[in-house]
């Protein structure tokens, strides 16, 4: 692996965040709404719901991995869930993808827990790589979302 350093996000890397995530978004085929102030509250303020680490080649932001805290209670675990992975195409096949996976399955298993995150079905070369580490499909589970209208609905007395 290259030199790569990896480090919390601080408030001034709010920008180096939305411009890494829209790329992100960008390769997801995705619409971003995601603004600086948003991630400084919502990643970097005093009551984060995500966290944010970067991955730096020298002074050049080279990856980032959002994350935050999850818990199974029928196992009484507490885990990392990934939200979001994502290395720069210049820096990508030199281990730091592996880097930031590492860097969180220390953070996971300091708490005698677990790491899990979701992945486009069309991604075969993210879905290699997990495989390659050792993840597994959670085939049995399905995700499930509410939004815009139907959950103004289901929140409405």
């Amino acid at each position: 692996m290259s030199d790569f350093a990896i480090r919390a996000a601080a408030p001034a890397d709010a920008a180096t965040i939305r411009a890494l995530l829209g790329e992100l978004a960008a390769y997801e085929q995705q619409p971003i709404e995601l603004s600086e102030a948003a991630i400084v509250r919502d990643m970097l303020g005093d009551k984060p719901v995500c966290r944010c680490d970067l991955a730096f080649s020298g002074a050049a932001p080279a990856g980032i991995v959002t994350w935050y805290w999850a818990y199974k209670s029928f196992g009484a675990a507490r885990g990392v869930y990934v939200e979001d992975l994502f290395v720069r195409p210049d820096f990508r096949g030199l281990g730091l993808g592996r880097a930031l996976l590492a860097h969180l399955a220390a953070v996971a298993q300091s708490e005698g827990g677990y790491m899990e995150w979701r992945v486009l079905d069309w991604n075969a070369s993210s879905i290699e790589f997990y495989k390659s580490l050792g993840g597994k499909p959670q085939e049995a589970w399905v995700t499930y979302r509410l939004q815009g209208d139907a959950l103004k609905k289901l929140a409405s007395p």
